[in-house]
């Protein structure tokens, strides 16, 4: 007889390499089971530092991902020189640069300049110029660096954010928090090490951008480093009740009986995935109990909403997202990423990016603020920005009150705040045009470095092998940790 199980149960190269791990898949799952009620009486410490290779200057992680890509000319990028050049056409200009045009605008017969009408203003002891867009973020420019000079290759959106993302514009690629996840292990076994969020934007015209599970996916790295999306309205995660009729005395036998089912799959065929699988059950059952207690934000004081925007109270909005994701990090979540989509302006930007920016500005002051009162921001790396800047001629049609502008690559702007970063810097410079980086360019790939770096790991060492090859965030391409942004 040829059965299924003699098939899956037949020895072949592969299977005798994956069978010899059996045995420390036995001792990890019986050390997972433990702590869900199968014997152990306490529980097994957190791991901190699984792979870290230096003492880290944060623990944990928030990266703020704007999907559409910020104008860095009419929020950071100041250049009020450029008022004098209203509708001048840089035709020839964009010729001699060289660079590639998207499809949206590579066709238009004029590219007339469209300086900013938005008024900014020096603010902190650095002498920032901020937007009068974020009035909440001038306040706070001492907490931040603001870095003027990050570029990237991507000039389409999709293959910018796996860049950003996953540090590939290819897909397939483990994500950011996946590799942190992955490098770092857990600080709670109750929840997540990598959550997403997705927060609402309230612009009834903004173009929002699809974005997939690729940007928070685990890639070739077990599916458990993969991150997990809490929703937005209703329960943050799907069955986060149990039936009716099923008590959790129930639910934790069936649970067992379907472990040890696939436990003994695992030990027949070999496959890894089975035993993510395992664990993602047992995450769950300790979700049911966690995540309703932290999604209760009856026990905030008025006090913190008034600190994040009155926004904090109503469930997906960036400002409640916010206060969710200090929730998290409090409890023990690794990394934390909020999406918030709407930043792709390539018509009627003054409206919408005011809109945007209304929709963000509080909330990020008020995490950072909340964050330095509770002695958290020190070792707590926050991240802010998007996949690429903008232009500066106008896409479409300009008028001295309206525009829109295109994808631009060659230069745009983020902040980051705490995790061991220097505060109260504006780093990099880029030209009259805000069209190329005249100082201190930095990659994302030297983004990525940076952020592993604060937390402890190498990005040259930190790497998995897949393919017969040492897959690594940075890829193969040269990045250095940006030193001069460090405290």
């Amino acid at each position: 007889m040829n059965s299924i199980f003699d098939y899956n149960s037949a020895i072949n190269r592969r299977q005798f390499f994956r069978k010899n791990g059996t045995g420390l898949g036995v001792a990890a799952l019986s050390s997972l089971l433990a702590r869900s009620g199968m014997g152990a009486a306490e529980p097994a410490a957190p791991d901190l530092s699984r792979l870290q290779h230096f003492a880290p200057k944060a623990k944990r992680a928030i990266y703020i991902s704007l999907i559409g890509a910020p104008s860095q000319i009419d929020l950071f990028d100041y250049k009020p020189e450029l008022q004098k050049r209203f509708k001048e056409d840089l035709k020839d200009y964009l010729a001699k640069q060289g660079e590639r045009l998207t499809g949206m605008t590579s066709g238009q017969a004029a590219f007339p300049l469209a300086p900013s009408i938005f008024k900014f203003q020096q603010h902190g002891q650095s002498g920032a110029w901020v937007s009068e867009l974020l009035p909440w973020t001038a306040k706070m420019v001492d907490d931040l660096c603001i870095i003027k000079s990050m570029h990237t290759e991507a000039i389409n959106h999709e293959p910018a954010n796996q860049l950003v993302y996953t540090g590939s514009m290819q897909a397939g690629k483990a994500s950011m928090g996946s590799w942190l996840s992955y490098g770092l292990g857990s600080m709670n076994d109750d929840l997540p090490t990598f959550v997403v969020l997705h927060a609402t934007h309230s612009s009834p015209y903004a173009n929002v951008q699809a974005i997939s599970a690729r940007l928070w996916g685990a890639g070739f790295l077990p599916g458990k480093h993969a991150g997990v999306a809490f929703r937005s309205k209703g329960d943050p995660v799907l069955y986060l009740k149990d039936s009716p009729g099923v008590s959790r005395d129930l639910r934790r036998s069936m649970l067992d009986g379907l472990n040890a089912l696939n436990q003994r799959s695992y030990e027949a065929i070999g496959d890894p995935n089975i035993q993510t699988r395992i664990q993602q059950y047992e995450m769950a059952f300790r979700m049911q109990a966690s995540v309703p207690e932290l999604a209760d934000m009856s026990d905030e004081p008025e006090h913190i909403h008034e600190l994040y925007g009155q926004d904090s109270k109503d469930r997906g909005t960036f400002a409640n997202s916010a206060l969710m994701a200090r929730r998290l990090l409090e409890r023990g979540t690794r990394f934390v990423q909020i999406f918030h989509r709407g930043w792709d302006q390539h018509g009627n930007l003054p409206r919408d990016l005011r809109s945007q920016c209304g929709d963000v500005d509080q909330g990020c002051y008020g995490l950072i603020q909340d964050l330095k009162q509770r002695g958290m921001l020190e070792d707590t790396l926050v991240v802010w920005g998007g996949e690429f800047g903008r232009t500066v001629y106008c896409q479409g049609a300009l008028s001295e009150t309206n525009y829109g502008r295109d994808h631009h690559p060659r230069c745009f702007s983020l902040w980051m705040a705490g995790g061991g970063v220097k505060g109260g810097q504006v780093y990099g410079e880029t030209d009259d045009m805000s069209y190329n980086i005249t100082q201190n360019p930095v990659h994302i790939r030297d983004l990525h470095a940076t952020i592993l770096n604060q937390l402890g790991l190498d990005h040259q060492r930190l790497s998995y092998k897949f393919q017969g090859l040492d897959q690594r965030l940075t890829g193969v391409v040269p990045a250095k940790v940006v030193n001069d942004i460090l405290a």
